[in-house]
């Protein structure tokens, strides 16, 4: 961690039997704000170690999630193991597991059991749809609740629905898991007593789903499939520039929009058209206004383009592939130490007093675990 800056959660023991990406998510942000995670993963590592070897051998899921911690190679099925854990759960802080349905409870980490034994302990299930009604004994996969929770049925272009690109259902569920942590803390603060907390991939992307949601129960309609554009404001999507390349603007009012039209598009009067009077006008003749826009960008330089909205005060954005975003002057990095070497990986996204805080070194599988079984020996 960089010297100096507040570690709020030192002195907090966070015991996470995780795997895979949502769970940790999670403890990852936990360690980040100085907890100390104690990863519980099988002998042969948690099964996202191998989902690639990008980064100097290692899995870039796993770099990504995991930094900071401790990892103790444990079976949760041995009863030697199980005593060792719940000695560390007698004095944890927080418990997080986001196993198969129902197999943190048959191998004796249940939260109301471990509640019962520690009542300032925080639990923090992590489940796929929840734990009751019909789905809840089912497996979930990121790109499976994308389908389930409708967001492909919304991304994508008109011809089908499509898969966002990154594992949104997860990372939105250990956010949430996270905040809930968080929130626990400080209510333990106050009552002395810890809290049980439940969430799930489904939950947390049905969160991110309720606008769509909202004008389907109350517009009777459903969002539309309009690739690079917002399927409710308009003009709010990517355009090609002469000589290649793409720039995407954001209007959000109609002040802008007059802006827009004078001095990006050159025509004052546009606003003046009842076509693109207001914003639900010009949703509804989309493709005219679109055509406006495409006889000027296809002929104007990316780069006039970009004077001209810098000018006239328009949010835009370059098109970026990842090579764009490896390049991007906005994007900082930090370097954390991984067993295969350094790796220089996105900044946290939180400065605390204009600091940005470096994670603390990725583990290996088990690398942790005689220093552990010492510290929590019966």
């Amino acid at each position: 961690m960089a010297e100096g800056i507040p570690r709020p959660l030192d002195g907090v023991l966070v015991v996470s039997i995780e795997q895979a990406v949502a769970a940790p998510y999670c403890t990852s942000r936990l360690a980040d704000a100085g907890a100390r995670v104690i990863k519980v993963e099988r002998a042969d590592g948690d099964f996202a170690r191998h989902y690639d070897s990008v980064v100097h051998g290692e899995s870039a899921y796993f770099v990504w999630l995991n930094r900071g911690k401790e990892s103790l190679a444990a079976n949760i099925k041995d009863p030697g193991d199980q005593a060792l854990i719940c000695r560390m759960l007698e004095r944890a802080d927080v418990f997080v597991q986001n196993l198969a349905p129902g197999a943190a409870a048959r191998a004796g980490f249940g939260s109301e059991d471990l509640r019962r034994r520690n009542p300032r302990l925080i639990t923090v299930d992590i489940s796929g749809y929840g734990d009751a009604g019909s789905y809840a004994d089912m497996k979930a996969y990121d790109l499976l609740v994308q389908a389930e929770s409708g967001l492909c049925s919304i991304t994508g272009r008109p011809e089908g629905p499509g898969r966002v690109g990154v594992s949104a259902c997860d990372v939105a569920c250990g956010m949430y898991a996270y905040a809930g942590v968080l929130e626990a803390l400080i209510a333990r603060g106050r009552t002395g007593e810890g809290t049980s907390i439940r969430t799930s991939l489904f939950a947390g992307m049905a969160d991110w789903m309720t606008v769509p949601l909202l004008h389907y129960d109350y517009g009777g309609h459903t969002m539309k499939r309009v690739g690079l554009n917002h399927p409710s404001i308009h003009p709010y999507g990517a355009y090609d520039t002469r000589g290649g390349g793409q720039i995407l603007i954001a209007i959000q009012n109609e002040r802008e929009f007059a802006r827009l039209c004078a001095g990006v598009l050159q025509d004052a009067s546009l606003p003046d058209d009842p076509r693109f009077a207001d914003n639900e006008a010009r949703c509804a003749h989309r493709s005219e206004f679109d055509a406006v826009i495409d006889a000027i960008f296809a002929n104007t330089d990316r780069d006039e383009l970009v004077q001209r909205l810098r000018d006239a005060g328009i949010a835009f954005g370059e098109v970026n592939d990842i090579g764009g975003l490896s390049r991007h002057p906005a994007l900082e990095r930090v370097r954390v130490d991984a067993p295969s070497g350094p790796v220089d990986m996105v900044a946290p996204p939180a400065r605390f007093d204009g600091r940005v805080r470096v994670p603390g070194p990725i583990p290996a599988a088990g690398v942790h675990s005689d220093a552990i079984r010492k510290e929590f020996a019966a």
